[in-house]
């Protein structure tokens, strides 16, 4: 069959669609031979660990984006932490801009990645990507090496599709730290907002309501994390000696942390509020399955499971600082530390929560012990604006490639650094998407990618790119 278009003739909307759709199926295998490539980088953001692997990540991040051939200049660039001498971990940066009225979208994704954990709960090891079944294993293979992949493979199809030569302007901002805080993230914005403004922001660190059936985060949670030492000595001392007279911190430690929950396991922090929402179904049982919940082992909290991950707050002790079982001594301990992380229910701001978790720490330390706070993170949470125009052609993208419509989705995570992207670009429309499903377990030993889901997610991206490429009135 001839193609009797002349070359400067537009392709029309269907067959471009049709040719993204297979350009994406063509492509699958190197997409996920690059993914496997980039996971096998151990782009740990963590001070501890050597941070040269976050500069080799980087390198080879850039080259993908250069492979491309749509860029003028893709450049590696780091931006101050609040110090302002110290310089953050290194970001991948491009953009091109839009012609004909078409709208610019920024795509963003991170490419450091979690501490592998204890290997030995890990089935493969965490840096070796393995197949096995429908899943692709391997620490980052979910976060968010996909998520940077996915916009890879999605310019990928828009230049199979239509050349170099295509309308839609693209920003790319591919973050080296989100692992570690995102500490350089507002300066990054600051130092770089020309090349970044956008109509229309993706941030693919989300993601799905299950294996077939998409999602849109709407809603994602706060954070207010920080260190909290108590002390009660100016020495240790022997147990035998002085228990029973003397409080040690361990003690008034676990007495204080006591008090954040109620009978039930709900937060008992007065002033950490929560926000009234209506929630998708989601039975003890789907909660169980996907939590890993023992089958002894009851929920904690109050109302709907879904309003108490996406719309209440949580206080989680997730490390501590005190000998380990195999180093205890008989001994009274002077001082204890441990790293409390709330999250935040949207409708309160991370600065007030922290106001009212210290007010709440000074009320309820036992025994007159002291107490100190430091090390604080803080990250606001957020609502998307569902009516624009963006949310519309995202929802389509997604039916048209699941064949299913899209569920708007809570999360109770948080994503700190979206409030400065509010901030720095008002105007813009911001879509929170991913490739995750909820076996993922993103942060976890044995993280993985179902690749049937990221097959789904990286189309949805690709279609949404054409879509948004067809427009010709950023307004409406």
């Amino acid at each position: 069959m001839t193609d009797d278009r002349h070359p400067t003739d537009p392709i029309s909307t269907t067959t471009g669609q049709d040719a993204v759709r297979e350009a994406i199926e063509t492509g699958f295998p190197s997409t996920i031979a690059d993914l496997c490539d980039l996971v096998r980088i151990p782009s740990v953001s963590w001070p501890a660990f050597d941070q040269a692997h976050v500069h080799t990540s980087a390198e080879a991040v850039a080259e993908l984006f250069r492979g491309l051939g749509v860029f003028d200049e893709v450049r590696i660039t780091q931006a101050p932490v609040a110090d302002g001498e110290t310089l953050g971990n290194p970001a991948v940066l491009a953009a091109r801009p839009a012609r004909n009225g078409a709208p610019t979208i920024l795509l963003y994704a991170h490419h450091d990645v979690q501490p592998p954990g204890d290997s030995e709960e890990w089935e493969s090891a965490p840096y070796e990507p393995t197949v096995r079944g429908d899943r692709l294993y391997g620490r980052g293979a979910a976060d968010d090496k996909a998520g940077v992949m996915a916009h890879v493979a999605s310019i990928r199809a828009l230049v199979e599709a239509y050349g170099t030569d295509f309308d839609l302007g693209l920003a790319i901002f591919i973050e080296g730290e989100e692992e570690a805080g995102s500490l350089s993230f507002a300066h990054f914005l600051e130092q770089n907002r020309d090349a970044l403004a956008a109509d229309v922001i993706v941030v693919a660190d989300s993601g799905n309501w299950d294996l077939e059936t998409p999602a849109l985060t709407v809603g994602l949670r706060g954070n207010v994390a920080f260190r909290l030492t108590v002390r009660t000595l100016s020495h240790a001392v022997h147990s035998g000696m002085f228990g029973g007279a003397v409080p040690d911190a361990m003690l008034a430690m676990v007495r204080l942390l006591a008090t954040f929950h109620g009978e039930d396991g709900s937060v008992a922090v007065s002033g950490l509020t929560g926000r009234d929402a209506d929630t998708p179904e989601y039975p003890e049982s789907q909660l169980r399955s996907e939590s890993g919940l023992l089958d002894a082992v009851s929920p904690i909290g109050h109302g709907s499971f879904l309003s108490r991950i996406w719309t209440q707050p949580a206080i989680t002790v997730t490390g501590i600082d005190a000998p380990s079982v195999g180093n205890a001594s008989n001994t009274l301990l002077p001082s204890v530390a441990v790293r409390v992380s709330a999250r935040i229910a949207p409708g309160q701001t991370a600065t007030d929560a922290l106001a009212v978790l210290t007010e709440h720490i000074e009320r309820n330390t036992p025994f007159g012990a002291e107490f100190a706070i430091d090390k604080v993170e803080l990250g606001d949470p957020f609502l998307v604006d569902t009516s624009g125009w963006a949310v519309t052609e995202a929802k389509a993208a997604m039916a048209d490639a699941w064949g299913r419509e899209a569920v708007d989705m809570g999360i109770g995570g948080s994503i700190p650094f979206i409030a400065d992207l509010v901030h720095v670009f008002p105007e813009a429309q911001i879509l929170v998407t991913g490739v995750e499903d909820p076996d993922s377990r993103a942060h976890s030993p044995n993280e993985s990618l179902h690749l049937g889901v990221y097959k789904r997610s990286v189309l949805s991206e690709a279609l949404l790119l054409d879509r948004l490429n067809a427009r010709t009135d950023r307004s409406r």
